[in-house]
């Protein structure tokens, strides 16, 4: 079994390995429906197994025609990765993507609603306290007729 920081060190090398093959290296135009870049690598602790999380940016459709021809080119992107590393064995590689990307901008699109929510009440809320209190005012100050002659 290999130390953490042997497997962090082929993680790292496969992530770097594997967004150069999707620049110049995979030639199946499913691959380049959307936009893709790895966001990780997981490999577990023998190097046997490695998953490459993978971020689309598109449409559902092109993200569906992405993973596809990702899963393709599974086979084509471990013999070069064997090539180029120089593994006594080439992990197994699956592709998954990564979500993690889209629910962080829907998290923040949720709080700016929130937190804009929150300005338009404070803002209704302040001017019906200045309203209560402009009437208040009113109310309390003398007029003419109150005063005596």
């Amino acid at each position: 079994m290999a130390n953490s920081r042997r497997v962090e060190r082929v993680a790292s090398l496969i992530k770097r390995e594997v967004s150069q093959m999707l620049v110049v290296g995979i030639k199946d135009d499913r691959v380049g429906a959307g936009m893709v870049s790895i966001t990780d690598v997981e490999v577990s602790g023998d190097l046997q197994h490695a998953k490459i999380f993978v971020s689309v940016y598109g449409t559902d459709e092109a993200k569906a025609e992405t993973m596809a021809g990702l899963k393709a080119a599974t086979g084509f992107v471990r013999s070069e990765l064997g090539q180029r590393l120089h593994l006594r064995r080439t992990p197994e590689i699956l592709f998954r993507e990564d979500q993690s990307v889209e629910r962080g901008t829907r998290v923040l699109s949720l709080i700016n609603q929130l937190s804009q929510e929150r300005e338009e009440k404070g803002l209704d809320a302040l001017f019906a306290e200045d309203d209560a209190a402009d009437g208040r005012e009113l109310e309390s100050v003398p007029t003419a007729e109150d005063e005596p002659a």
